[in-house]
């Protein structure tokens, strides 16, 4: 009885789709006002509601929302973003794609391309990303806990090219680099002649457990080009946050 009271105030916090007040609350669950309250508070304590504003309306809490995401599938999460990057990579005219973040590993789970038929584009292919040298996996690791930066660091460092950054200095120069400008690239660091650039997706305070990049040949992605696309790539990645966050609570 006790969780099913529960399990019907978050789904309550859940549907109202904005913050809620508690007596709302308890006027939808009928429940004794001590009751409804104390149930309110327990929820607030365990992260899965939360009061944003400090004044006493709640929705769904981080936790929760991390709980749901740990747990949707990539089909889920491509529906969520694939009309978002399919609009970018027609703007961009250049392939771009959508990684994920599991298992201390990163992942390419979707590429959409542009739609222009003469237009050679590059397909980064999908599954793991070395996390040292694609721009998709440092846009992920600059912003983690030092700790796992420095089991990238201690790990083994593969030379893909001349181009992959291998020692401790020049990755942690690049991590706060990355940092510093919000979007990482890499410049042949995988393959000679592509270059790409992502930014990382927060999901609320969880932090970047997803990025999306863009690729393309390294003709037509120059350092310059690279820093505009990154630019744009940081709203598109605060957009596709706020997409997959919606599906999120709307699935709750």
């Amino acid at each position: 009885m006790h969780l099913e009271r529960l399990i019907t105030i978050m789904e309550i916090v859940a549907v109202a789709g904005n913050p809620v007040s508690a007596s709302e609350i308890q006027k939808a669950t009928g429940l004794p006002k001590p009751t409804c309250y104390r149930l309110i508070q327990t929820l607030q304590d365990h992260g899965l509601i939360e009061s944003p504003s400090g004044d006493g309306r709640v929705m769904i809490g981080e936790r929760l929302i991390r709980i749901a995401l740990l747990g949707k599938s990539d089909v889920d999460v491509r529906r969520a973003a694939a009309p978002l990057l399919k609009a970018a990579a027609v703007r961009f005219n250049e392939t771009v794609f959508l990684s994920r973040f599991r298992n201390s590993q990163v992942e390419i789970i979707h590429v959409e391309t542009p739609d222009d038929p003469a237009r050679a584009f590059i397909h980064p292919g999908l599954g793991v990303r070395p996390m040292h040298a694609c721009s998709c996996s440092k846009a992920i690791a600059a912003f983690a806990e030092p700790t796992f930066q420095d089991c990238i660091i201690s790990g083994s460092l593969k030379a893909y090219t001349e181009h992959t950054k291998t020692t401790e200095k020049e990755l942690r120069a690049d991590f706060a680099r990355i940092v510093e400008r919000g979007f990482a690239d890499c410049d042949q660091e995988i393959d000679l002649g592509i270059a790409s650039v992502a930014a990382p997706i927060s999901i609320g305070n969880i932090g970047a457990i997803f990025s999306v990049g863009a690729v393309g040949p390294i003709r037509r992605f120059g350092s310059d080009n690279r820093a505009h696309i990154g630019h744009d790539l940081i709203d598109l990645a605060d957009r596709v946050s706020g997409a997959i966050q919606l599906c999120n609570v709307a699935e709750v």
